[in-house]
């Protein structure tokens, strides 16, 4: 996929996007011309994607923000358009849960998921859209999980709830303003490596994963980049309310 041209001189906000399939999209973006904000809550983390990005010659911030704490995306959006003047694509990358089962999860629990989770969506939407319905024009990509679309395993319901409720807060949201010449999709990958996946579970457990994917292993986080980038790009002016599944055909067994 060649989007070079397409995003130079465009802003891309990438939320959570100190390591893993963030830092891969806000690297991918860099790389085609895009000058990015990357916020999360590790600054050392964020500061190193920032270096990485500057050193390969590309213009990048690191803004240090919780997605569940309204005033703190508040202020990530004001120091975007403050740095660059426009928001012109966002990936909402958030998303943290607890396998545990139902009855034992914790009102403290249900919390810290729905706020990691659905909460910190609607906040970004909530202080993103308002600077692209000024400007104009925008595209925005919501991260859900294959979790949110089918059972994954025990465990898991709570945050399976999030992700469903991100999927249908995002569908409506699509609907809302689709004659703003804003677009709003969301993405569900299955299994992903990233740091996060491999320091959770054994060699064992990740050989077993991989065999639960029908293309024989788990994704890569540029595979989940790349989706990003083209669900912002031209490629998809018709797309909107949309959930792209990357599950190497996980739900489709």
């Amino acid at each position: 996929m060649s989007l070079s041209k397409e995003f130079d001189g465009k802003i891309a906000l990438i939320t959570g996007g100190t390591s893993g399939i963030g830092k891969a999209t806000a690297l991918a973006f860099a790389q085609a011309g895009a000058k990015i904000v990357i916020a999360g809550r590790r600054a050392t983390e964020g500061e190193k994607a920032v270096q990485e990005i500057c050193a390969r010659g590309g213009d990048a911030i690191f803004v240090k923000t919780d997605v569940s704490q309204p005033n703190e995306v508040k202020a990530l959006i004001n120091k975007t358009v403050e740095s660059y003047g426009r928001l012109d694509c966002a990936f909402n990358n958030v998303g943290n849960g607890l396998n545990r089962p139902l009855t034992e999860h914790t009102e403290d629990d249900w919390d810290y998921i729905i706020n990691a989770n659905l909460k910190g969506m609607w906040l970004s939407l909530k202080y993103e859209l308002p600077i692209m319905l000024e400007q104009g024009s925008g595209a925005i990509v919501n991260m859900s999980s294959v979790g949110g679309v089918v059972t994954i395993m025990p465990g898991m319901s709570v945050y399976s709830a999030a992700k469903a409720g991100i999927i249908g807060l995002t569908r409506a949201a699509a609907i809302e303003y689709a004659k703003s010449n804003i677009r709003i999709n969301t993405i569900s990958p299955g299994a992903i490596k990233t740091d996060a996946l491999e320091n959770n579970f054994t060699p064992d457990q990740l050989t077993l994963i991989d065999g639960l994917h029908p293309v024989g292993r788990i994704g890569k986080p540029m595979e989940v980049a790349e989706a990003v980038m083209w669900l912002c790009s031209e490629s998809t002016s018709f797309v909107t309310g949309h959930n792209l599944i990357i599950d190497g055909g996980y739900t489709a067994q």
